[in-house]
């Protein structure tokens, strides 16, 4: 699903350069599950601003699903942006004043979707994480973990072949946080490809493989007994 192979990257900043990737190589299978963890500065938001397509490397492969991710203008990177990949943030990234349906519904505006199908399909998405009876609230009317849950059904909707989730349960309270990954789980088994930048170590053991990085390249790249959490009947 993923292959990435030798990439650098590098920021200047007038006569300086900072070298944040250096050479980095990873695969993907798909319908893993794997987490990204480094401390502050290791790359991993280079990393996964890469693999968003929201940035591009400087030398070295990205492939994903087959297609080489290279030099490519604005339009067609947010063409494989909704086509491939579904973003969850820390920050949840709603639009405060449109409800939780509106915010489900807003990705298929930009695939040209009529309005009742957009409504129709982010419904049944926000009743897969449990928050049918939310549709009509706004974000402010909710709590973090129902904002989650939104921006989850959010970055589902448009039925993506990865979904990538940048410290997911950074603003989350512990049992919030496991909620959340219970659904993330829930969606992995259900045979998604899902990437997570954490830094908490219980987050990333409930996933099935733990990359480090440190420095700006792969330090140890590990499968794990993955901490499965109860799955709602």
């Amino acid at each position: 699903m993923i292959q990435v192979k030798d990439l650098h990257k590098s920021y200047h900043m007038g006569s300086n350069s900072l070298h944040v990737l250096k050479g980095i190589n990873f695969d993907v299978k798909e319908g893993e599950m794997v987490s990204i963890m480094g401390s502050s500065g290791s790359g991993k938001s280079t990393f996964l601003n890469i693999l968003g397509i929201l940035d591009e490397a400087d030398s070295g492969s990205y492939i994903l699903d087959g297609v080489p991710i290279k030099n490519l203008n604005e339009k067609i990177a947010a063409k494989y942006r909704n086509e491939f990949l579904g973003f969850v943030f820390q920050s949840f990234n709603l639009i405060g004043f449109k409800s939780a349906l509106d915010n489900v519904a807003m990705p298929l505006y930009y695939k040209g979707m009529k309005r009742k199908e957009r409504l129709e399909l982010a419904a049944h998405y926000l009743e897969k994480v449990g928050l049918a009876d939310w549709s009509h609230h706004l974000p402010n009317e909710m709590s973090g973990g129902q904002k989650q849950r939104v921006a989850v059904a959010r970055a589902l909707v448009t039925n993506p072949k990865v979904l990538l989730a940048d410290e997911p349960t950074g603003a989350l309270d512990s049992k919030t946080s496991y909620e959340v990954m219970e659904l993330i789980q829930e969606i992995n088994s259900e045979g998604k490809t899902v990437l997570i930048v954490t830094h908490e170590n219980d987050i990333a053991n409930m996933t099935k493989r733990i990359i480090n990085l440190k420095d700006g390249v792969v330090i140890d790249d590990n499968l794990i007994n993955q901490h499965i959490l109860k799955q709602h009947v």
